[in-house]
């Protein structure tokens, strides 16, 4: 198995082993880069992955989709993925999950990128990610340091995809982004350095890269913060449990994925790790609430050269038309 920290306890691990008389080897990756170097390495019986069951993101479930190294997921051996909610079940409308009729990704945990802000500051909830732009907090307001979704935020701003750019807009976008620049405070690429410059210098709104991580070190520190999703959908990574095409038992490996599925697995690890599940909707957040699902972006080069200049103090008349 393959899978992030936390994603299989010890605990649960024993329980599955015990009860279906199996042994269950673990490999932990750190980042979407060690993952992919694992799934590249091969098992001299399959010639494929040495892995049955993975988890990992709807960009990268996509890109081993059509690399077809996955297997077509059996739901009739998960019947816990009938309790899900209904965002989930609808798995056709959710990028990299399904091709045709065949399910190649179940989803088990998610975290959306809110906007976090100080309740005596902002007396209202900020309810679109223009806020980030209100000159009222010029200086009082944190974003991340992050190419890709900067681009994104930008394009949510003006009414556009946040996946795909038109070649016209990267221009104007990147002046936009030229404005962000002048109204923050600070760019973060850490939840405890964001969570940091938060408290110090008494910031007023922030874009929550890390989402509920970061608004649980805020409240930990005894901050009275608020947390709200933009109503031009907040940008989320999901994380899905998927079978590969070489796995050894299928069947074993369904059992897995039912398994993590189940109440009691899916509330201790919320509890756990902080994270949201799939069974039910975390606090904070109202049902229903537009989540836009991370999907491989147009040109992620361009958007990381562009932002680098943006971030180096270009000015706007020299990025383009």
């Amino acid at each position: 198995m393959l899978a992030w920290p936390g994603y299989a306890d010890p605990d649960i691990v024993k329980a599955f082993e015990r009860r279906f008389e199996v042994r269950v080897e673990i490999t932990v990756v750190g980042s979407d880069d060690m993952l992919r170097e694992r799934l590249a390495r091969r098992d001299p019986d399959t010639g494929g992955p040495p892995f049955d069951v993975l988890a990992a993101n709807t960009v990268e479930l996509q890109r081993l989709r059509d690399l077809n190294q996955l297997s077509p997921l059996p739901l009739a051996w998960i019947p816990q993925a009938a309790a899900q909610l209904p965002r989930f079940l609808r798995r056709e409308a959710i990028p990299g999950l399904t091709q045709g009729s065949q399910l190649f990704g179940m989803p088990f945990t998610y975290s959306e990128m809110g906007l976090i802000f100080d309740r005596r500051q902002v007396m209202h909830p900020p309810e679109s990610i223009q806020s980030l732009w209100d000159e009222r907090w010029r200086g009082k307001v944190l974003a991340f340091d992050g190419s890709v979704h900067n681009f994104s935020i930008a394009a949510q701003a003006r009414g556009l995809s946040p996946f795909r750019i038109p070649e016209t807009q990267f221009g104007p976008l990147a002046r936009h982004l030229v404005a962000l620049r002048r109204n923050v405070r600070a760019f973060y690429t850490q939840p405890d350095e964001s969570a940091d410059l938060f408290r110090r210098h008494q910031v007023a709104v922030m874009f929550a890269n890390y989402g509920r991580q970061q608004l649980k070190l805020l409240r930990e520190q005894g901050l009275d913060v608020g947390y709200v999703l933009p109503r031009e959908g907040a940008l989320a990574w999901l994380d899905c449990w998927a079978i590969t095409r070489q796995a050894r038992s299928l069947t074993l490996a369904a059992r897995w994925i039912d398994t993590m599925l189940s109440p009691e697995v899916s509330r201790v690890f919320s509890q756990r790790q902080g994270l949201a599940n799939t069974l039910e909707e975390p606090p904070d957040v109202a049902a229903g609430a537009a989540l836009m699902w991370l999907e491989p972006v147009e040109n992620e080069a361009r958007r990381i050269a562009l932002w680098q200049r943006i971030r180096d103090g270009d000015r706007p008349e020299r990025l383009g038309s």
